[in-house]
């Protein structure tokens, strides 16, 4: 291994919110990690991520000329190990919301940044907006147009509160109950999504003001009490903002739902029996879902894979 390991994340609220200043929540996610490593014997896999590595060193090059006082790294030492087979060995899936690139970018600010901040030093949130600022820039390469969370949640593995753009601190959740019946799922629809494409839609959407009045006034409202609800840990009403969220999602994300789970999502709602919602820009890959008895939502979707992130 030629350095840590990085984990995945979930943003449990706040996916296309915090675009426009919703309240957000994400937490480091254990199931998934990865880690940079050399090879010099290529598979396809490690060849390819080799390849990709190439590119990205390149871009950093070119980030670092034009904002030398946000970041530099040690860009010739990235190079060298780049031609001696660097790779990011991960388990990550791709395409499916749980941050692949941002804990590549993690990994790669960890090993060749200059002057990094680390996560031993007292993290204020100036020091915590600079981290984002930098993922930021260096996430774009893979999105296009990146928040940096995903990397700086990979990169500290602490839960992490967004309470606007410039205000964003270390996150205190609940403990989990063992053997509590509610719980937050990944529900796999086995399709990878892209990112840039969801996010181009919505950014159209943004233009029309009845689209941008919806996001004001009900799924930023219904985000935000999702989050105080969560980390209060008021099950009872989050479970009501939960629901109230999905609805709004599924009114106004259809392009984000892949056509296939439209009938599970309302149903979904219908029941009460569990609630989805968009992870990460959706198209594809998982849906989170929330649920106050998980034995009954394993039932009702018996035909997918869930697995279970958090339980109350």
């Amino acid at each position: 291994m030629y350095g840590p390991l990085f984990y995945s994340k979930i943003l449990l609220f706040g996916e296309y919110g915090i675009i426009k200043d919703s309240k957000g929540l994400s937490i480091p996610y254990n199931f998934y990690n990865g880690a940079l490593k050399m090879d010099e014997f290529h598979t396809d896999d490690t060849h390819k991520s080799n390849q990709n590595l190439k590119r990205f060193s390149l871009y950093l090059e070119k980030l670092q000329n034009n904002e030398s006082s946000l970041v530099s790294f040690d860009i010739e030492k990235l190079k060298s190990d780049v031609e001696a087979g660097l790779y990011f060995d991960s388990s990550i899936p791709q395409g499916y919301g749980v941050g692949s690139s941002g804990a590549l970018v993690a990994a790669i600010y960890d090993k060749y940044a200059d002057d990094k901040i680390t996560i031993l030093e007292n993290l204020t949130r100036e020091k915590l907006l600079t981290l984002k600022n930098i993922f930021s820039e260096m996430e774009s390469f893979f999105h296009g147009k990146s928040s940096g969370l995903d990397p700086l949640n990979s990169y500290l593995s602490l839960p992490i509160l967004i309470n606007s753009k410039d205000n964003i601190e270390p996150a205190g959740i609940p403990s989990q109950t063992q053997n509590g019946k509610g719980a937050v799922f990944l529900l796999d629809s086995g399709i990878t999504g892209e990112t840039a494409p969801m996010v181009q839609i919505f950014m159209e959407n943004m233009k029309q003001e009845g689209f941008r009045n919806m996001l004001k006034d009900q799924f930023v409202k219904h985000t935000d009490a999702c989050v105080s609800d969560f980390l209060q840990g008021n099950v009872k009403s989050l479970f009501g903002n939960v629901k109230e969220l999905s609805k709004v999602v599924l009114d106004n994300f259809k392009p984000m739902i892949p056509q296939e789970f439209h009938t599970l999502w309302k149903k979904g709602i219908e029941t009460n029996t569990y609630y989805l919602k968009l992870c990460g820009s959706g198209g594809g890959g998982y849906m989170l879902g929330f649920t106050e008895d998980i034995a009954k939502a394993r039932l009702a979707l018996n035909k997918y894979k869930l697995e279970v992130v958090y339980s109350f």
